[in-house]
C-alpha cells in the first residue's frame, strides 16, 4: 500500500477491488459517522466508506468520547442500505464489525476478545483496542452508518480509560506484526465486506449467517457476572448467559429468569464462578 503507512484512497480502492461503492479519505472531521450520517440523508450510495486521518468531536456509544489522535488509528465508517433486513436486526452489524475486527487483530499475531456489544478488548489485561458504532439512520429504507475506531499505533500517555476503567492498548502494543495503516485498513475493510455479505443475505440473522457460534467463542462477556447500565439510568446485575440471532445479550438474572438485553452497556464486575 505506502511505506510511510499513509491512508490513500485511489490506492484502497485499487486494493478492494470493487467491494465498496465509493471510498474517501480526509484528512480531518469532526466524526465520520456524522458526515455518513448526513451524506445518507442526501443519497449517498450503498456502501459507501469515509475514512479520516483524525475526529475531532469522535463519540462512542451513549455519547462517550472517542480518542481520535492524528495519524495513530483508523477511524472508518460505512453507509449500509441492507434493504431486505428487518429493522430488528439491524443492530446485530455490530456482532459482525466485531468479528471482522477481532479477525485481523488475530491475523496480526495479537491476543484480542470481543466484549458486548461494541469493543473489542487485546493483550494479557484486556485493554481496549477498538470501539464500534451502529447508527440508524432515519428514512424511506433501511439505513444503517457503522463506525469503527480501531487503534493501531501507541496513542500516548494522556488518553482516558473507558467506561469501567477499560485502559487503552492498540495493536502495536500488543505486539501486532503489521502497523502499516492503510494494509490494515484493506484488510479490515476486506474482512468486514465479507462477513457484511453473509449477513445481508440471511436477512440479519447471525445463526443464519454462520456469525452466531463465531461470536459466542470469542465474546469475553459470555460467563461473567455482570452489571448491565440500561439507557433509562437503570442497572439490572447476572450472568451473561448468551448472545441471541439478533446480537442482544442474554442475561440470566437472581430468581431464574432470563433478560434480553436490547441497548445498554455491560461491564464485567467480577470473574464467574467456576
Amino acid at each position: 500500500m505506502s511505506e510511510t503507512g499513509a491512508l490513500d484512497a485511489e490506492r484502497l480502492s485499487a486494493a478492494l477491488s470493487g467491494r465498496y461503492a465509493a471510498i474517501q479519505v480526509v484528512a480531518s472531521t469532526g466524526s465520520t459517522n456524522a458526515d455518513l450520517r448526513e451524506a445518507a440523508a442526501k443519497g449517498a450510495e450503498d456502501r459507501t466508506v469515509l475514512i479520516a486521518e483524525e475526529q475531532t468531536a469522535g463519540v462512542g456509544r451513549r455519547a462517550r468520547q472517542w480518542s481520535s489522535p492524528k495519524g495513530s488509528g483508523l477511524y472508518v465508517s460505512v453507509l449500509l442500505r441492507p434493504r431486505k433486513v428487518p429493522f430488528a436486526n439491524l443492530g446485530s452489524l455490530s456482532v459482525v464489525a466485531g468479528l471482522a475486527v477481532r479477525e485481523v487483530a488475530a491475523n496480526l499475531g495479537v491476543d484480542a476478545v470481543l466484549k458486548w456489544p461494541n469493543d473489542v478488548l487485546a493483550g494479557p489485561e484486556r485493554a481496549k483496542c477498538a470501539g464500534i458504532l451502529a447508527e440508524a439512520v432515519a428514512g424511506e429504507e433501511a439505513t444503517v452508518v457503522l463506525g469503527i475506531g480501531l487503534n493501531v499505533l501507541p496513542l500516548g500517555e494522556n488518553v482516558p480509560a473507558g467506561p469501567g476503567g477499560l485502559p487503552a492498548t492498540s495493536l502495536a502494543e500488543q505486539g501486532a506484526t503489521e502497523t502499516d495503516r492503510a494494509e490494515i485498513a484493506a484488510r479490515l475493510l476486506t474482512g468486514f465486506d465479507e462477513l457484511e455479505h453473509r449477513w445481508r443475505l440471511a436477512r440479519g440473522s447471525l445463526a443464519d449467517a454462520g456469525l452466531l457460534g463465531d461470536y459466542r467463542r470469542h465474546c469475553a462477556t459470555l460467563g461473567q457476572d455482570v452489571e448491565v447500565q440500561l439507557p433509562d439510568g437503570s442497572a439490572l446485575t447476572g450472568r451473561a448467559a448468551d448472545i441471541d440471532p439478533a446480537g442482544q445479550l442474554q442475561v440470566d438474572v437472581p430468581g431464574g429468569e432470563r433478560y434480553t438485553v436490547f441497548a445498554g452497556d455491560v461491564v464485567h464486575v467480577r470473574p464467574a464462578k467456576a
